[in-house]
This record gives C-alpha cells, sequence and structure tokens, in this order.
C-alpha cells in the first residue's frame, strides 16, 4: 500500500499572522513539501491543476519534472488532470515525457476539475463536461497503446497517422487513476478500461464514497478485469496532529474557520464527525485511517492533505513529520496485517513492466528514418510494439 501527499495548490491567507504568502513563495514550498515527504519515508506526492487564483498549479508537468530531479524513489502524480479542457494529444506528449525523466515514477488522477470557468477558457462547454472526459480519455488511452492512431470525434479536429512522441517509457503507458467526488460514470469509466478509481474523500460523508467505490469495483468484476476486491482503489484523506490533541484543535481551528472550502460552515467538530478530517494526535489518526478499509475494504493508496487553507511551511513540513515517523509506519504494520492475499500490491512502473513483458526485455522504442510523410505504412518504428496486458496482467487493453 501507498502513502502520500496530495495538494491542491491553493494560495490562501494565514488567519493568523494575517500574511499571504507570494505564488513564488508557494511554489518554492511545494519543492521543500514533496522532497520532505521522501526523506520521511512516504511514497507519493500528487498535486493539483488549476488556472487561476488562488492557486498555482497550472502546469503540474513543469512542476513534477523538477520534482522528480530532486528525488530518488517518490512516484509523482496529479490531485487532477483535467482530461476536459487539456487536449489529450498534449497530456499523452508531456506525460510520457515526464515518465522517462522521472524513471517511470509516475501516474495521474484523470478528473473533470471543479472550476466552471475553466471550460471556456480553453474553448469547451461546461454543459458538456461529461462527454468531454469519456471521448478524451478515450482518445488517450489508445495514443499511449498504438503507435498510428487515426482518430475522428466531436471535440477535436480528427487524427490521421498520428503518432505520440515519446512512446511511453519501456512500451507501458502511466497508471491512471480516475478521480470523482460525485459522479457515478467516472468510476464506470475507471471499471471499464481496468484502470485505478481515486476517491477524494475529504468533503462528504463516508456513505456517499461507499456507493462510489461499490459501484467501482462492482463493475471492474463485470469487464472481467478480477473480482471486485482486486480493483485498484485510493482515496484522499486530511489531518492535522500535535503530541496533545487539545493543541491540535486550539491550533488548527483559526485555519479550519477561515479557509475558502470549508469556513462559515460547519463547526469544526461537526465536519470531522462528518468527513475524514481528523484534528488530534497521531494516535487518533491512525485509529481513524486504520478503520477505513472496514469501511471501504482494502484499497491501495492513501493520500493526505496537509499544506491547505494557509498553513505556514514550518508548521506543514511538522505535520509531514507526525505522518512519516509515527502514522504511516504504524497503519503500515496493522493494514498489511489484515490483508487478505489476493489483494493487489498499489501500482507501480516495475511491477507493470514485469506483467507486461515477464522476463522478455520491454521495448525501447527507436524511429526510422524519416519516410517524408506521417499517413502511410505502418509503425514508424523499428519494432512492433509488444502486446500489452492492463495494469496487472489482464486482457489486452479496450
Amino acid at each position: 500500500m501507498q502513502f502520500g501527499l496530495f495538494s491542491v495548490s491553493d494560495i490562501t491567507r494565514d488567519p493568523v499572522t494575517g500574511r499571504t504568502p507570494s505564488e513564488a513563495e508557494r511554489i518554492r514550498d511545494i519543492v521543500t513539501i514533496a522532497t520532505h515527504a521522501e526523506e520521511v519515508g512516504l511514497d507519493v506526492f500528487a498535486i493539483g491543476e488549476h488556472h487561476n487564483p488562488p492557486f498555482f498549479s497550472s502546469s503540474p508537468t513543469t512542476t513534477l519534472a523538477y520534482i522528480a530531479a530532486q528525488t530518488k524513489r517518490l512516484i509523482l502524480s496529479t490531485a487532477t488532470t483535467l482530461i476536459t479542457t487539456n487536449d489529450p494529444v498534449k497530456i499523452a506528449e508531456d506525460y510520457a515525457m515526464l515518465q522517462h525523466l522521472a524513471g517511470g515514477r509516475v501516474d495521474l488522477v484523470m478528473g473533470r476539475g471543479n472550476t466552471g470557468p475553466v471550460y471556456p477558457w480553453f474553448g469547451q462547454d461546461i454543459r458538456q463536461g461529461l462527454p468531454l472526459a469519456i471521448e478524451n480519455y478515450a482518445l488517450l488511452h489508445r495514443l499511449w497503446r498504438e503507435d498510428v492512431v487515426d482518430w475522428e470525434g466531436k471535440f477535436r479536429s480528427a487524427l490521421n497517422g498520428f503518432t505520440s512522441t515519446p512512446r511511453p517509457l519501456d512500451g507501458v503507458p502511466p497508471f491512471v487513476w480516475h478521480g470523482s467526488i460525485r459522479t457515478p460514470e467516472i468510476a464506470e469509466q475507471a471499471a471499464y478500461y481496468g484502470d485505478g478509481f481515486f476517491a477524494n474523500n475529504i468533503f462528504w460523508p463516508k456513505e456517499h464514497y461507499q456507493r462510489l467505490i461499490a459501484l467501482y469495483r462492482q463493475r471492474f468484476a463485470h469487464y472481467g478485469h478480477g473480482t471486485p476486491e482486486q480493483a485498484i482503489v485510493g482515496l484522499g484523506g486530511q489531518a492535522f496532529m500535535a503530541k496533545r490533541s487539545q493543541d491540535a484543535v486550539e491550533k488548527f481551528r483559526p485555519y479550519f474557520n477561515a479557509a475558502p472550502v470549508y469556513g462559515n460552515g460547519p463547526a469544526m467538530e461537526d465536519f470531522t464527525e462528518m468527513t475524514p478530517l481528523t484534528v488530534g494526535s497521531p494516535q487518533q489518526v491512525i485509529d481513524r485511517y486504520a478503520s477505513m478499509r472496514e469501511t471501504f475494504g482494502d484499497y491501495q493508496r492513501q493520500l493526505f492533505l496537509v499544506d491547505h487553507a494557509g498553513l505556514p511551511l514550518k508548521t506543514v513540513l511538522e505535520q509531514i513529520d507526525f505522518l512519516g515517523l509515527e502514522v504511516v509506519p504504524v497503519l503500515r504494520r496493522e493494514l498489511q496485517s489484515a490483508r487478505p492475499a489476493a489483494t493487489p500490491d498499489a501500482p507501480t512502473h516495475a511491477a507493470r513492466v514485469r506483467a507486461a513483458y515477464g522476463d522478455r526485455e520491454p521495448r525501447q522504442s527507436r524511429p526510422n528514418a524519416n519516410r517524408g510523410d506521417n499517413v502511410t505504412g505502418g509503425s514508424p518504428y523499428q519494432d512492433a510494439p509488444a502486446p500489452q496486458g492492463s495494469a496487472f496482467g489482464k486482457a489486452a487493453a479496450r
């Protein structure tokens, strides 16, 4: 099981000091946060995609590539890649390049996003959000698995003999999670492709996410990818800790009360009762998150949001220390001890390469000489791609 952090990249006024960090400061800080996550033994760092203030993360691949150069084993992901307003051709190219630069330590969460104005900014209609998500991912899925793609759809110009470059590292595309807060069609999409499903799990009661995850597991089995228990599930979460629970409550309350996402709403005690936000001691966080498997079944990835709401960098790094040094080691032991043998491990590039190739050497794409056009003949590469299974060696990709 993988544990890590995810950031929504907000730039929020600190309600205690009254200070708002600059964009430059938050960008520098996010690199510090990610590298510190690796230092304390966490597995994953993920960052969202936004194109409006008060957020800074308009180019996740740039940020993650820089972090890749500062780290050695940390898996780099997105909290959301906007499949609706990004061109799937550009997603295919950018994340394959990032995958090469990071040595395979890359996956991503596809989502529609929750900022309505972003659609017209990128020439799209929010009323077409779901059809865009379905069509764009269908194209992206092919671009990473076929050397030459002919495509005609509703939302972008046709492709004739198109090759996305570079080809995925070792011929194995980045693993994809489909993220959703409320949309069953996205759970269905994840199940259809045998991809992962990431439930945000920070704003709504557990019953809401239970329904989405149960649907995903059921449909994962329906499409022949394995049993419901073998579906690949990730969860978000939130925590704020101090050695004494009373100190955690006192210190976090002004940040909770002023936070744009839930300030001026329920009282903090009510919100922590209704959602996975846990404010207290490390042991309270351990107890709360050890029980997640009882609610959602065994799952593969747990990410925590800790750098939001105007919390200063020093406090965020303290939270990461609590997670990496006190909370996660215990959760690893407790969740692993009760884990059925048939439950899949979290996806990694190395494991997916083994599933696709066994003992054979993985594909290394070498192009032929330029033939002067891109619409005749077969693959422009010297070898035909090796047969590609799904992430865990199932039948050929759809």
